[in-house]
């Protein structure tokens, strides 16, 4: 057991189990030993690799896709905010193409970064240094940003935000806890009683023995969150990710991954990084609880095909002289359904009263 590993097994030895949700925030966060706290894991020399890595054609896009629901809203003042920037490979991305595009964006519009990890805040002030754009970062969104309109950009985010992991059983659905076994060793045990069933949609009543349900709170009320801000001060919020929609299968969607492998959840916090399926049915349902308007989830291959990846990368060929086989390669690895293009969804968020955004 590695060193947050024996902490966490202390706080279980003095205080009983923890959720899963629990074990997650600490596991990602901790400030001395948290997976994001601490690395760089993003690459070939990293952990996994996300797709402003896979090729500069997903953050131009995204990034037109940004500036055209701000035209479309009257070129207001606003915020342009993205969650969980990565290496700021996406937003450098994004700003080059809006910048020789639709310079007046830059001018009218500040940039905010949502970023945890002083490692990747670090990072992420070296990629854009030369973006031209007035930026500055933050450690959390907040309502301090949205007092203009909101324009959001949060690809792979919610997949890392703390799930509940909930099994039905001959009892009911029961929570699934973080527990120390026989052996002093981190594992799994559910909850003795069965959870409320408030937290149960009823849509999951005819599921298996065995079956798993996975909730998240803050995934929930962050989008609450954002979509209020928008449907009070306009703007438009694009959240790609992997995930489902209303077709949620009763399967387990955590994983751990370390050096581009799956690995045991439980085996060395901190050192891998976790995640599970985000649930875009839920999300749209926050979002339009909060008056705001939801637009898919809709597959990534399809998004990216619908604003003009294809496009792009013939373009981007023909600066190489034809000689496109890592463009070709790039672009299947983005749009292909047996990669990133079905398995990846997006779910916009616009005002009521807005047009409907490019792709959907």
């Amino acid at each position: 057991m590695n060193g947050l590993g024996q902490r966490i097994a202390r706080l279980i030895q003095a205080q009983g189990p923890i959720s899963v949700a629990q074990f997650m925030t600490i596991a990602l966060h901790d400030p001395q030993s948290g997976y994001y706290a601490t690395r760089d894991p993003f690459g070939r020399k990293g952990d996994f690799i996300t797709a402003p890595e896979v090729s500069q054609m997903f953050g131009e896009l995204l990034g037109l896709w940004i500036a055209q629901c701000w035209r479309d809203q009257k070129r207001p003042e606003a915020r342009l905010v993205e969650l969980g920037p990565g290496r700021g490979t996406l937003m450098n991305d994004a700003l080059r193409v809006i910048g020789q595009l639709m310079p007046e964006f830059l001018a009218k519009v500040e940039v905010v970064l949502v970023e945890a990890s002083p490692t990747l805040t670090g990072i992420q002030k070296d990629t854009l240094a030369k973006s031209g754009a007035n930026i500055r970062w933050t450690a959390q969104f907040d309502d301090a940003l949205a007092g203009k309109p909101l324009f959001l950009l949060a690809n792979e985010f919610f997949d890392a935000l703390p799930i509940r992991q909930f099994v039905k059983t001959e009892h009911g659905w029961c929570e699934r806890m973080v527990v120390l076994n026989a052996d002093g060793a981190l594992d799994f045990a559910l909850t003795p009683q069965a959870a409320p069933s408030s937290l149960i949609p009823p849509n999951r009543g005819g599921a298996p023995l065995g079956a798993f349900h996975e909730i998240s709170p803050a995934a929930g009320a962050l989008t609450q969150q954002i979509a209020e801000a928008i449907a009070r001060q306009g703007g438009a919020a694009l959240i790609v990710d992997y995930g489902y929609g209303a077709d949620a299968g009763f399967g387990e969607t955590l994983q751990a991954v370390c050096n581009h492998k799956y690995a045991n959840v439980l085996a060395a916090p901190g050192d891998a990084d976790l995640s599970a399926h985000v649930d875009f049915a839920v999300l749209a349902d926050e979002a339009r609880a909060a008056g705001a308007k939801p637009y898919g989830p809709a597959g990534q291959g399809d998004l990216l095909e619908a604003i003009g990846i294809v496009q792009r990368a013939a373009t981007l060929a023909r600066g190489q002289l034809g000689n496109s086989p890592e463009i070709d390669a790039q672009l299947e690895r983005l749009i292909l359904p047996g990669q990133m293009g079905t398995l990846f969804k997006a779910l916009a968020i616009l005002p009521d009263a807005a047009p409907t955004p490019p792709g959907f």
